[in-house]
């Protein structure tokens, strides 16, 4: 098992394939196992780094919140423990929001980014079923029940610190993230927002993140929600992989 220290806390990662760094973030309640289609497939032609955050997958919890400044600063702590200047960010939901304030906050960090399924605040859920469906697990996939699997077999912490973690998340997405759409016109970094297209993230909100955003693309991924990583893998792998390879054109 591969480890490294963050900010003076280990955590898990995994390095595969070679050529242009690409960094893949996971989503709350998840592990790196939920975008291994991705990391396999992007492996064949780039560098693919892929860390679990304190509290998710095979990296053990650190006290305190959860916030997403806190795993802002993980991610730039990261990318100086690896040695990247910087890098292509394929993020899904917390990993999205991730990325985009990393773009925000430090463009000369990101060459490029995917936004999957993210939101810029928590008024960004579906009104009827998003803030109490991703407080049920929305963001761990399709499958909570799996994802709580993933997270009994993975954690370090044991299966019985899996509340603790989610009493963090649940606060988190109810408070955080608060960016204003007329921020996002200072991203600098080619930009892909992706969604489901029944996702619990409204469409108009995504719509909105890609109208925000100097030049970016919208993707909405049909028949797929809140998990459309596991739904779709095949879909947005390709939609990952177009959107790169038309960088190098």
């Amino acid at each position: 098992m591969t480890m490294t220290t963050v900010r003076g806390t280990p955590i898990y990662h995994e390095i595969h394939g070679a050529g242009e760094p690409v960094l893949l973030l996971h989503g709350g309640f998840c592990s790196i196992e939920m975008m291994r289609p991705q990391l396999e497939a992007l492996s064949g032609d780039y560098t693919v780094y892929a860390p679990e955050r304190p509290g998710h997958g095979r990296s053990p919890d650190r006290a305190g919140p959860m916030g997403y400044a806190e795993s802002v600063a993980d991610t730039i702590a990261y990318l100086d423990e690896v040695g990247l200047a910087d890098a292509h960010i394929v993020g899904f939901s917390d990993g999205a929001i991730i990325g985009l304030l990393v773009a925000l906050q430090h463009p000369r960090r990101i060459r490029s980014l995917v936004s999957i399924s993210g939101n810029l605040d928590p008024a960004g859920f579906v009104a009827s079923s998003g803030e109490a469906e991703k407080n049920e697990g929305a963001d761990v996939a399709a499958d909570p029940d799996r994802a709580r699997q993933w997270y009994d077999e993975l954690s370090p912490d044991g299966p019985e610190h899996a509340d603790v973690v989610m009493e963090k998340l649940t606060r988190l997405w109810t408070t955080e993230p608060a960016i204003a759409p007329a921020d996002l016109a200072r991203v600098e970094s080619p930009t892909l927002i992706m969604a489901g297209d029944h996702d619990v993230i409204r469409l108009d909100h995504s719509a909105l993140m890609a109208e925000s955003i100097p030049g970016a693309q919208l993707c909405i991924v049909p028949g797929a929600g809140h998990g459309l990583l596991d739904e779709r893998p095949g879909f947005v792998t390709f939609a990952v992989r177009e959107f790169l390879a038309g960088l190098r054109a």
